[in-house]
């Protein structure tokens, strides 16, 4: 981040970096000034921003020109002083200023527990660094198995490898990536700004703020190749099964390539990196494997697949359907969208939009700059609706909201629902959800109210009774004739670990482990009867309230990293570590006790967030702060750990947590 020796700014640098300031955002500049220059004024009351409104980035802080003018002054300053070799005066700010910092940029308190997970996020913290070589005992022999490459894979492998530990990915496919790699549907893209949907570790120059599909893919792809994980990732070969060995306490890996050939891998440890949404769910809709024509599901659309000038029918309205039915509507003959249920979508500001250059040019070169627009987008997309999913009981409307903040919500997103579809209000009625605003996963509108007016469009919501030859048939008894047929169900969120068969301690596969109650983990990453099994994006640990799920994959895979450690530097042969049985059920009471409190647990909602027995086990109840919080204690002490053939508690086995 800093520079020691003097050296030339050049005249062109200089002069860009001019430029780019006049547009540059001014909250984020007071914090790269107060880290350049260690000069506490720039958190002066003059300096206070005003409160971010919405989803924007507030620009201008709220100040006035004059404010603006000198920060933007003094942080030329400070920034080519930094080019020219003089290094930051304030490398390593203490916890209390930092949320103090972030405080004052984004206009509104912040809890003083986010400190020391911004400490983290800004690489201040030594237990996040990659390479921990000599910090880990580990034993001879040893290797972990990690089952998938995708954005879990990924960082569990440049986790392991920083610490020294052999390790063996497995990829079904044929490239890195998971769902980005699987889901290459027109319009394909984050819901979440990518400069938070990326590793804390490898910043990337994102060319747009909400990316496609083809540029996170390249950037999953070339981290895979920056951090040499490649040599360990099998590619097209699938785990059928992963077993336990109580003699051995390891598993055995069953798996398959391409090819059908079989192959066996022995592992010390196995780490689950499949995700939650990876697993496509078709409909029971009779005669729907006897479509006459193309029909698949959104994550398996085929390539060039030419639906130019065609009829299209597309089943469902998630996340999926919102960014392909705008992005085809235009160039097929016609459009029909059956419509399960109605959604909730947020107004998306920057959808499509480019990242301009110069701003480009502040995120890419400034110190400190793209690591403090990251913490304001995470405080806008993380935890400050939190709150306002609280169920009042009071609230004398729980038809419409769950609380006056909620209310509040719907009012906007109802007006902003029949501002988007203009002349067209006789949509209102089979487009607005009759349900409070956030009870199911809040979509971001890709113009899917304004696809909705368009001639060449038609949203169904009569249900769905059969396929038959190439129509469907609804239950009014209309044949809606078309070309090709693409499903947008979503996936199995609900079968966690349903991609290959997970057998533990006794021969207990895991879905009888799930069988009574549905799937739940000890912080959604281990589960009793699996030992040294961890999983990744687990049980209970989707963010359905908002916030970036890679760094919440970061935290998963520093917590597991965090377990080896403290066993390994405790034991000089082979372990097994299992979760504590008392301790899973009552962090597992726990959260559903704090759903119950929760909007997606309210009368009268469904959501794939919750099984048939209405537990909810998909998302999370906690604050990002909160969850990060419990998973950086790393507490050995909810384990067992058993040495050869004694097994003991955990519990004071390390005099310390790390």
């Amino acid at each position: 981040m800093t520079t020691t020796s003097p050296v030339a700014v050049s005249p062109e640098w200089a002069a860009e970096l001019e430029q780019a300031l006049q547009s540059a955002n001014v909250p984020t500049l007071l914090m790269v000034l107060l880290h350049l220059t260690g000069d506490k004024r720039w958190l002066a009351e003059r300096f206070q921003c005003t409160r971010i409104k919405g989803l924007e980035d507030n620009d201008s802080g709220g100040l006035p020109d004059e404010v603006q003018a000198e920060v933007r002054s003094h942080a030329l300053e400070a920034i080519l002083a930094w080019k020219a070799g003089k290094p930051a005066a304030m490398q390593a700010p203490d916890t209390a200023l930092l949320v103090d910092m972030l405080t004052r940029s984004i206009g509104e308190p912040v809890p003083a527990s986010y400190g020391p997970m911004v400490a983290s996020w800004l690489g201040l913290d030594a237990e996040f660094a990659l390479d921990q070589k000599g910090k880990f005992n580990v034993p001879k022999d040893f290797h972990v198995v990690v089952i998938g490459a995708g954005v879990a894979g990924i960082c569990a492998a440049i986790r392991l490898q920083g610490a020294g530990i052999p390790y063996t990915v497995i990829e079904k496919n044929a490239e890195v990536g998971g769902t980005w790699y699987e889901n290459h549907y027109p319009g394909a893209g984050v819901d979440t700004p990518n400069h938070i949907y990326s590793y804390s570790f490898a910043k990337a120059d994102w060319t747009r703020y909400f990316a496609l599909r083809g540029e996170i893919q390249d950037y999953f792809v070339g981290v895979s190749h920056k951090f040499g994980i490649r040599k360990n990732i099998r590619f097209e070969t699938r785990v059928e099964s992963a077993s336990y060995n109580e003699p051995g306490m390891d598993w055995t890996v069953r798996l398959q390539d391409a090819s059908g050939r079989a192959d066996v891998l022995r592992a010390n440890i196995v780490i689950s990196a499949v995700g939650l949404l990876n697993v496509p769910k078709m409909p029971a809709i009779k005669g729907l494997d006897t479509f006459k024509g193309p029909c698949f599901h959104s994550a398996r659309w085929p390539e060039g697949l030419a639906y130019q000038g065609k009829r299209i029918a597309v089943i469902g309205n998630g996340a999926s359907a919102m960014q392909i039915v705008p992005a085809i509507a235009p160039d097929v003959a016609h459009l029909t969208v059956f419509q399960r249920s109605k959604h909730w979508a947020a107004p998306f500001e920057r959808f499509q939009k480019e990242v301009p250059a110069l701003q480009r040019f502040m995120l890419r070169e400034v110190p400190y700059y793209q690591e403090w627009y990251r913490q304001r987008l995470a405080w806008v997309f993380n935890d400050r609706i939190h709150g306002s999913l609280q169920i009042d009981p009071a609230w004398p409307h729980p038809e419409r909201a769950i609380n006056k903040h909620n209310d509040k919500h719907r009012d906007y997103f109802e007006s902003y629902i029949k501002k988007e579809l203009g002349d067209r209000q006789d949509l209102v009625p089979h487009v607005q959800p009759d349900y409070p605003a956030f009870g199911k996963r809040m979509l971001m509108d890709n113009g899917w109210y304004r696809t909705m007016t368009r001639e060449n469009v038609t949203l169904v919501n009569d249900a769905i009774t059969e396929v038959d030859g190439n129509a469907v048939v609804t239950a009014d008894g209309r044949r809606h004739e078309v070309d090709i047929l693409v499903v947008c169900t979503g996936f199995d969120a609900i079968n966690l670990l349903s991609s290959f068969n997970l057998v533990g301690r006794g021969g207990k596969t895991v879905r009888e482990a799930w069988d009574a109650k549905g799937a739940e983990a000890f912080m959604g990453v281990a589960t009793p009867g699996f030992p040294n099994f961890f999983m990744l994006a687990g049980p209970n640990t989707a963010l359905g309230h908002g916030g970036s799920v890679v760094a919440m994959l970061e935290t998963q895979v520093r917590y597991v990293m965090g377990i080896l450690k403290q066993v390994m530097n405790a034991n000089s042969g082979p372990f097994e570590i299992e979760v504590r049985k008392d301790v899973h059920d009552a962090y597992n009471v726990r959260v559903q006790k704090a759903h119950d409190n929760m909007i997606w647990t309210h009368k009268g909602m469904s959501n794939w967030y919750r099984n048939a027995a209405g537990r909810v086990v998909a998302p999370t109840p906690f604050r990002n702060d909160d969850y990060w919080h419990m998973m950086r204690a790393t507490n050995l002490g909810d384990y067992v750990v058993r040495t050869g053939a004694t097994a003991r508690e955990a519990k004071g086995l390390v005099g310390e947590t790390t």
